[in-house]
């Protein structure tokens, strides 16, 4: 047996075709024999944030008659976007209009998009100065992400995956934005469990306060076997517009090739790297973001 059902158009300034999809025993498939893997719950949703976005202050009457929905789905899909944030009811009027989750989002896609368009050819560059692979990496609530990466030249390369999530207590970049988030992100990191990755990643909490505390005093991060055993990882912040630290660029490899005099060569790329790109984030002089002397590390 099987049904056919006609799924609405999304709610736009020129309405899409409607798609008739049959449910049979294997699930559902659109009449052209794909496989609908539609959730019809998100798709209204998603409908009602574009109908507000087209026009807002509209009440549950408006919203049902343009979407063909009815006024007691809408009500309840209002219900729950306004509890997440997503949209706004001005109590007074009883309408609607888009709530500050969907600038938060808005926000965030500028920020990383904004940060890879100025990393990409840094990043080549970088990796073709050093030979090793490069990561661009960001905090994410209480755990790094790996925005983008650039496989090394050696044919014994480590890779990190784009779009990975990590511990932030463990690896040259993550290290490194931890070190630079807020007090209350780094207590918040440290009261949770911290997972030993190798013997040499730091679980002890007052040590990693302190090591939290010298990576900012140098400016820089070189992390060692701390993640994986046999890697090492040298990460610099970038700056955002605001001159907040919004990501960190890493050099990482074999401890194999690593030594003092690979170690001076690619801390200097790295925060020569992280500068270029703090510069074209910034309304300043590209001169403002230029590295500080290099400390040295205890």
């Amino acid at each position: 047996m099987f049904l056919i059902l006609l799924s609405k158009p999304y709610f736009c300034n020129i309405a899409r075709t409607v798609q008739p999809t049959i449910i049979g025993p294997k699930g559902a498939f659109a009449m052209n024999g794909t496989k609908n893997y539609k959730i019809a719950a998100v798709d209204r949703a998603l409908s009602v944030l574009e109908a507000l976005a087209d026009q807002p202050d509209q009440g549950v009457t408006a919203l049902a008659k343009s979407l063909g929905m009815t006024k007691t789905i809408v009500f309840r899909l209002l219900q729950t976007l306004e509890d997440r944030g997503f949209v706004f009811r001005d109590p007074e009027r009883a309408v609607y209009s888009l709530g500050y989750r969907v600038g938060v989002l808005g926000e965030r896609v500028g920020r990383d998009g904004s940060l890879l368009f100025a990393a990409r050819p840094v990043m080549d560059a970088l990796r073709d100065r050093t030979l090793e692979n490069v990561n661009l990496v960001v905090r994410e609530g209480h755990r790094s992400l790996v925005l983008a990466t650039r496989p090394g030249h050696h044919s014994i390369r480590l890779f990190a995956q784009a779009g990975r999530n990590g511990p932030l207590h463990a690896g040259g970049g993550s290290l490194l934005v931890l070190a630079y988030a807020d007090a209350s992100v780094i207590d918040a990191v440290l009261a949770e469990p911290l997972e030993a990755f190798t013997p040499y990643t730091i679980t002890d909490r007052e040590k990693l306060r302190e090591t939290l505390e010298r990576i900012r005093a140098n400016g820089y991060n070189i992390a060692l076997n701390d993640l994986d055993e046999g890697a090492f990882s040298i990460a610099a912040p970038i700056h955002g517009i605001d001159g907040e630290v919004i990501a960190a660029i890493s050099v990482a490899g074999a401890v194999a090739r690593y030594n003092e005099e690979k170690r001076e060569i690619h801390l200097k790329a790295v925060r020569d790297a992280a500068a270029a790109i703090s510069s074209k984030l910034s309304i300043h002089p590209s001169g403002d973001h230029l590295p500080a002397p290099v400390k040295s590390s205890a």
